[in-house]
């Protein structure tokens, strides 16, 4: 059972990735949340992953973070949504908003991802009711040590880190350092200077 891959991300395409890990090329499907997470190939990436073996395949499936896995498996008890509407349904909702659909019976929101409609976020809803109240992603509103309200780069760079397995506390006094040096850095540069000095 494959848990978590670190390699090289060598192909972004559609809704699957390539991670390269010493010579071995894994094929990860992944939603379009985690997907826009990754750096730009060729650099190293580390993903979550959900293996899941089928008579006549194994897949897997990748995750920037340990809140979307923990949906994506949740998500996959409700009969009628495989892997596939999963990560549907995480690319179109994060898991924050998932929660709040699922606590305010929201069927709109569930329907944004394809492959859901009506009848499945219905059965979707009265599933997973009575099962949400442990799930992640309902936190509070306050913003978290070292992250910022609104888009920025210095938010996004945290948040892609945090999606490569570096804790917040460990990346937020390195990517402060970068982004002093790197008055106007851009996201892309941040991450990479980052990933530079956390990888030492």
């Amino acid at each position: 059972m494959i848990g978590q891959l670190t390699g090289l991300v060598g192909q972004i395409e559609g809704e699957r990735c390539i991670v390269d890990v010493n010579g071995v090329g894994y094929v990860v499907s992944a939603s379009t949340r985690t997907l826009g997470t990754l750096p730009q190939p060729p650099s190293v990436a580390r993903v979550l992953i959900e293996t899941i073996v089928r008579e006549d395949a194994i897949q897997l499936f990748g995750f920037a973070t340990t809140d979307e896995r923990d949906w994506f498996r949740l998500l996959t008890t409700v009969q009628g949504v495989g892997a596939k509407v999963a990560l549907a349904i995480l690319s179109a909702n994060s898991p924050g908003e998932i929660l709040l659909a699922i606590n305010a019976g929201d069927k709109g929101s569930l329907t944004r991802a394809a492959g859901v409609g009506p009848r499945l976020a219905d059965r979707i809803l009265s599933e997973l009711r009575n099962k949400v109240a442990k799930m992640p992603g309902g936190g509070g509103t306050a913003s978290a040590p070292g992250i910022v309200s609104g888009p920025s780069v210095e938010n996004d760079a945290l948040l892609a880190l945090a999606g490569l397995g570096f804790r917040r506390a460990e990346a937020w006094p390195v990517l402060s350092k970068v982004l002093a040096e790197n008055e106007n850095a851009t996201l892309d540069l941040a991450i990479r200077l980052s990933l530079k000095d956390l990888a030492r």
